[in-house]
């Protein structure tokens, strides 16, 4: 019986991009056939390798989530989830999400050193390096910037960069630079520069998927009696970085209860695949007043008196 993904690297099913990643550099560099001379440390290393080949990379990873060791059969016939990639300029980048069904190759597990290499930039501590070390960076954009997209110039490994921010990018999306890594010795070829994007939370907006989430209070009387309110939502230019608001009109019904959740369709995040837009939910919650007039006690007593 084939051995669980997720038992081998000693990760929660749960476990982040970057968990996976820490979990398998611990135990690749352990059990590397150049420093682990115990027996069956060959079989122990390759499946580690096979293991993060799968749970490394979001498509493959649902596949095996759904369907276990049998997404990998010739003959199951299994759709995977939507990547894409893309090239802006100097760099290539590539994105992945789920929830679009694609064919996809999950690749060669024969050779375990080739997953080694592409982490650490070499196939063996007792080997001749076939290339420079990857480098990996991090960015943090604002909440906006995401949304819209922007162009910005960032120095790496000593090496200003362009880099192009497509809108409706998300948190953990990477961004690798082929060849920007570290210099080959002797002549070898560069390594390549990954740069992973993360996003700062916005005050106002949350983020789900490209849907964006808004809370606005409203008065006791604007529940009961009903009203028009008026939104802060995005306003994203075409063909520019940056973004701004807009304010739109949204109709609150008498007797609207607090926790009521209304949809603005179109009104979320850009697509990064495909054109259109999310959309935005405003959940409105009722602020009852903590204290009242005199004559507002008043009021309510006859409202109440009269069956309200």
């Amino acid at each position: 019986m084939a051995k669980d993904y997720y038992e081998i690297l000693g990760a929660n099913k749960n476990a982040s991009e970057a968990e996976i990643k820490r979990a398998y550099k611990r135990l690749a560099k352990k059990h590397h056939p150049d420093v682990d001379k115990t027996d069956g440390a060959d079989e122990r290393f390759k499946e580690i390798n096979e293991a993060y080949q799968v749970l490394s990379d979001s498509k493959k990873r649902a596949a095996y989530d759904q369907f276990g060791h049998a997404a990998f059969s010739q003959d199951a016939g299994f759709g995977g989830m939507g990547a894409q990639s893309g090239r802006w300029g100097p760099f290539t980048y590539t994105y992945t999400t789920t929830g679009v069904p694609f064919d996809f190759d999950f690749g060669d597990f024969s050779d375990p050193f080739n997953i080694f290499e592409q982490v650490f930039g070499f196939r063996g501590f007792g080997r001749r390096p076939r290339r420079g070390h990857n480098l990996y960076y991090s960015v943090t954009i604002d909440f906006m910037d995401a949304v819209c997209g922007l162009t910005q110039e960032v120095v790496l490994n000593g090496k200003k960069l362009k880099v192009k921010i497509p809108s409706g990018i998300r948190d953990g999306a990477e961004i690798k630079f082929r060849g920007e890594g570290e210099e080959g010795p002797q002549g070898l070829p560069s390594g390549d520069l990954y740069l992973t994007i993360r996003i700062k939370p916005h005050p106002t907006f949350t983020r789900i998927g490209d849907d964006i989430y808004i809370l606005k209070e409203i008065s006791f009387v604007q529940a009961a009696l009903g009203d028009t309110i008026e939104i802060e939502t995005p306003r994203v230019r075409s063909g520019q970085a940056g973004l701004d608001y807009e304010f739109i009109k949204l109709k609150i019904p008498a007797g609207t209860q607090s926790g009521t959740q209304f949809r603005l369709r179109g009104k979320g995040v850009p697509h990064l695949r495909g054109r259109g837009r999310g959309d935005q939910y405003v959940r409105v919650r009722v602020n009852v007043p903590k204290k009242l007039s005199r004559e507002q006690k008043r009021l309510l007593k006859e409202f109440q008196n009269l069956g309200g």
